[in-house]
């Protein structure tokens, strides 16, 4: 980057009251603080315990999986009426989650707000895990996942074409071109720290990894040019997909005719969703990580304060959502819709709905006052409480909207089994077991971008 943007940025930033880094940082020190972590001689022994315990909850997965192919999708709680459990629960939870990574990474770098910077990263590696997790879902809830490649459009000599008409294919390539963009943002951010890796590294194997990964950058101004470049195309071309991804996945509901999903508030509502649950998973892995690796200068409260307020505004938009549905089965004057409403509120799955307007709706409301923002371990239980209440919406929506329909004879219960929660708490495993890898081998926060917001006092290095 050429010296006289690195002023012009660093001169900009140095007028914020709430800097963005800590005190005392130099170029050098940044890179050799962020980068001692993957290059560290040795395992913590947090890392350790904790990658152990992922690894084994991911090995319950596999086993799981490999039950489920020996012996079909029945041994999940899914039945009828309920033909969705579990299954398409999970799979839309995991792709909010994954929401967050590409709107900080995006629409936030086009708005230009340098807080995201800290946050990048991480984000951007979680939203990657989390549509890896997700995918898992519907592959298997078909019950023939080895027939999944019919879901592309490739020439076959059998005349068989996917049904554009199903929200199934709409799915598969919503999700597919949504992870294959986050994938390709997500590696060209890393190259000019892999290159900082490589130069750092002292080991000949890590030199050469890192060498092969970082494409030959030398930080030319040439580079830096195209790099730009590359990052604004990849931001433009990820900004729609923050909206249309969740949208396109709120149609798999909002087509339907089940009273409780065909309503037009769920785009909109469903996005909002995604990025509520995406900034609260962000906090919950951004939290232990600044403190087990001692990255409180760069994960600074301004950040944790900063995404507090964004939980905040869209927790707000999904309160909106709750208050239109009450209003509009009570408005519409659709017995259907009524009905629904009552049977979530007080029927045999009614706890579920009081829970999650618990858990979204008020607890959340501690956010207003900034001593609770401040708090940082009071945020930390906070994110959890929105990621649980999230899933639970997830749950309300799918299973409260199914188990009673217009028949009464056609009515039922859904109870998971517990290959169901083997599957989700497996999923967990396989989202951690990747994270702890990331952390361990590349760096977790953006290196380049953390030095263009040192102020210009503290410049110094190289």
């Amino acid at each position: 980057m050429a010296p006289e943007k690195l002023e012009t940025t660093a001169t900009a930033v140095q007028t914020s009251p709430e800097p963005l880094v800590g005190p005392g940082h130099s170029y050098a020190s940044v890179t050799d603080k962020i980068s001692a972590v993957p290059l560290e001689v040795g395992w913590p022994k947090f890392w350790i315990v904790g990658f152990t315990i992922a690894f084994m909850v991911l090995m319950m997965l596999l086993g799981t999986i490999t039950w489920l192919l020996g012996k079909g999708v029945g041994v999940w709680g899914i039945n009828i009426p309920v033909g969705w459990g579990f299954d398409i629960i999970n799979f839309v939870w995991w792709i909010g989650i994954g929401h967050a990574g590409t709107l900080i990474s995006a629409i936030l770098l086009l708005l230009k707000q340098q807080w995201r910077m800290s946050i990048s990263r991480f984000a951007e590696a979680m939203t990657l895990f989390a549509v890896a997790c997700a995918f898992l879902y519907p592959t298997f809830h078909t019950g023939r996942p080895w027939l999944a490649y019919w879901l592309l459009p490739y020439p076959n000599t059998m005349s068989l074409w996917p049904q554009p008409r199903s929200p199934l294919l709409w799915d598969v390539f919503a999700v597919s071109t949504y992870g294959t963009i986050s994938l390709v943002f997500w590696y060209v951010g890393l190259i000019p720290d892999l290159a900082s890796m490589r130069d750092k590294a002292k080991s000949r194997f890590a030199q050469v990894a890192y060498g092969i990964l970082a494409l030959g950058w030398r930080g030319s101004a040439r580079h830096w040019t195209h790099y730009e470049m590359a990052a604004l195309v990849l931001a433009g071309m990820s900004t729609p997909l923050v909206l249309s991804v969740h949208t396109v996945v709120s149609f798999d509901f909002a087509v339907g005719l089940i009273p409780g999903w065909h309503a037009t508030i769920f785009p909109p509502y469903f996005v909002a969703g995604a990025i509520y649950s995406g900034f609260a998973m962000v906090l919950t892995l951004a939290i232990p990580l600044r403190s087990w690796y001692k990255l409180q200068d760069f994960i600074t409260m301004k950040h944790i304060d900063n995404m507090c307020k964004v939980m905040l505004a869209t927790g707000l938009i999904v309160a909106y959502g709750y208050a239109m549905e009450a209003f509009m089965a009570w408005y519409s004057g659709n017995i259907w819709e009524l009905f629904m409403f009552k049977n979530r509120t007080t029927g045999p799955y009614g706890w579920s709905y009081w829970s999650l307007i618990l858990f979204n709706v008020l607890v959340p409301q501690l956010l207003w006052s900034r001593k609770a923002r401040q708090n940082v371990a009071l945020v930390f239980v906070l994110s959890l409480i929105i990621n649980i209440g999230m899933w639970l919406e997830r749950f309300v929506i799918i299973v409260t909207s199914l188990n009673r329909d217009f028949l009464p004879s056609s009515w039922g219960m859904y109870y998971p089994t517990k290959f169901d929660w083997s599957m989700f708490i497996g999923s967990m495993g396989l989202f951690t077991t990747l994270l702890f890898v990331f952390v361990r081998l590349l760096p977790s926060i953006a290196m380049f971008e953390i030095r263009l917001i040192l102020p210009k006092k503290n410049k110094g290095g190289h």
